[in-house]
């Protein structure tokens, strides 16, 4: 069964997106100039916010985290793993980490991208504080991506 969750968030004109383990949306109204890991402000919910079936889908150790980042026309897709060990009750930020480092706002861990490898042209339109960020969440479990693969070696092959 997949899950699914949708944030909403804007952007700022300090974001940099050059963090190059972790991967963050804020709730938060405002951006210091450390936050180079925040892709995202203002957001409409938290990992606090997300359904009971949507935190125990992401805390299988076989779970997939499948993040799409919309903004405009671009998109870009993370992908990280899910875990038994992750608390995901965060009311303020999320983050998706490229380490296996886990505390209540992280939300995937082994991620294969994080803010510094997101499409630039989708960085740099987050820099106008009225570009919408879309993120749509989605927790598979491994017989879905199996599913998915073998659907795809199908396609390859015709």
């Amino acid at each position: 069964m997949v899950e699914a969750e949708i944030v909403y968030a804007r952007g700022h004109p300090r974001i940099k997106a050059t963090h190059a383990t972790t991967l963050e949306i804020s709730r938060e109204e405002y951006l210091t100039e450390r936050g180079d890991c925040i892709i995202g402000i203002g957001a409409d919910r938290s990992p606090k916010d997300f359904s009971r079936v949507f935190k125990e889908a992401l805390r299988r150790d076989d779970s997939i985290l499948l993040a799409v980042i919309r903004v405009g026309g671009l998109v870009d897709i993370v992908l990280a793993q899910g875990s038994s060990g992750l608390i995901v009750d965060s009311p303020v930020k999320l983050i998706i980490r490229r380490s296996s480092f886990i505390e209540p706002a992280t939300i995937g861990i082994k991620a294969n991208k994080a803010a510094r490898d997101i499409d630039r042209r989708i960085i740099q339109m987050l820099r106008d504080p009225g570009t919408v960020l879309e993120l749509r969440l989605y927790v598979l479990g491994l017989d879905e991506v199996e599913s998915i693969y073998a659907g795809s070696r199908g396609i390859l092959q015709d």
